[in-house]
């Protein structure tokens, strides 16, 4: 079964950045489309960012879009998220996931276990 784990949160002010990394265990990332997601206190997990596999293309939500990149490195079997100038809004707990479209076009996670996540705190 697969294991995710995600690190590299932490607390910044408004207009900094972080790295956030995501490295399984119990599966190869290979052969996935991979995603980050977002859960802010109080609202539904929402989709943030997606890379194709072997990692040729990328797909943004609109609220991150040019400020996040989402990259891969399949021999580490880890998928990162560069997140620069950060807001307020960003705070939530970011989780990582292989990816699907599913019904009316959302993303979606494909493993069932999802990780712990790791926490962004993004001061005003």
């Amino acid at each position: 079964q697969v294991q995710l784990v995600e690190s590299g949160g932490g607390l910044v002010q408004a207009g900094g950045s972080l790295r956030l990394s995501c490295a399984a265990s119990g599966r190869t990332f290979s052969g996935y489309p991979m995603g980050w997601f977002r859960q802010a206190p109080g609202k539904e997990r929402e989709f943030v960012a997606h890379i194709s596999w072997p990692g040729a293309s990328t797909n943004y939500a609109d609220s991150v879009k040019g400020r996040f990149t989402i990259s891969r490195d399949d021999a580490k079997n880890t998928v990162y998220l560069q997140m620069n100038s950060l807001k307020p809004e960003d705070t939530a707990v970011y989780y990582c996931n292989a990816v699907r479209v599913g019904v009316g076009g959302t993303y979606e996670g494909v493993f069932a276990s999802w990780g712990q996540g790791t926490q962004v705190t993004v001061s005003s």
